[in-house]
């Protein structure tokens, strides 16, 4: 089942083209990456699938349905949810009201401002599987800016998770991670579920051979080849142009 699509997605800026008719199709369940070096068009991919930013032309399709022009948080509601490389956290709060505030923006009861969110006994049982999900349940009453960085990483990984995508973009997840944080959120992401289809931009490439289970390559904003890991491991020009090797005709 096709998750998403997009249709020679392309975005200027001025007179500097970010992307280039960039076309993929992304299948249900898929552990997609997509690398490059800085300025390769990465983050614009991302921001242009959560709706942060319109396409200069092309078309975007979720679940077979066009959504091209329609706004972020509409599309969030539709099953897109993106971590961004810098937290994006409540660090005053606690990793549980972290939490619940996650969950509670997930419901209609979200319009019900006055009533207190301990009001709502159900909201108590899903952030306790998530947080075990991602092995910080017993960090539950603790201050975010207390807890570690790498545990402040798969905190926001659940905190998307809390409004059941059916997408989940993740740009740059082991950013400041030290090798065993990596793999284990490296892990965590492959066991995440066959419901859930994820897109992650890394520079990391242990990372990115951890989880993928396909790679799209990005150079000036152009889509220069994919396929698996093994086969991008091997490939040429990604090898020259992302790994910093100089071919010869040789090799």
């Amino acid at each position: 089942m096709e998750v998403l699509r997009t249709e020679n997605l392309c975005k200027d800026f001025g007179g500097v083209h970010a992307l280039r008719n960039v076309c993929l199709c992304v299948e249900k369940g898929e552990r997609l990456a997509i690398i490059g070096p800085n300025g390769a068009g990465k983050t614009t991919f991302f921001s242009m699938i959560d709706g942060q930013s319109k396409p200069t032309a092309g078309k975007i399709y979720l679940l077979g349905q066009e959504i091209t022009r329609v706004p972020g948080h509409r599309r969030a509601h539709c099953g897109i949810c993106r971590s961004f490389q810098v937290t994006s956290l409540f660090k005053a709060l606690t990793v549980m009201e972290n939490m619940l505030l996650a969950l509670h923006g997930t419901k209609q009861s979200r319009f019900q401002i006055l009533r207190p969110i301990t009001a709502y006994d159900d909201f108590y049982s899903k952030p306790q599987a998530l947080l075990e999900s991602m092995g910080i349940w017993e960090k539950r009453n603790e201050p975010v800016r207390d807890i570690a960085y790498g545990e402040q990483r798969k905190l926001e990984i659940a905190l998307g998770l809390a409004s059941e995508p059916k997408l989940l973009l993740l740009d740059e997840p082991s950013t400041g991670l030290t090798s065993a944080e990596r793999d284990d959120v490296a892990s965590r992401v492959r066991n995440l579920g066959e419901d859930i289809t994820v897109i992650l931009s890394a520079h990391d490439m242990d990372l990115v051979f951890g989880v993928a289970q396909r790679i799209i390559v990005l150079h000036f904003g152009e889509i220069i080849t994919m396929g698996t890991c093994e086969e991008i491991r091997n490939d040429p020009k990604t090898r020259e142009i992302y790994l910093g090797e100089e071919c010869t005709a040789d090799a």
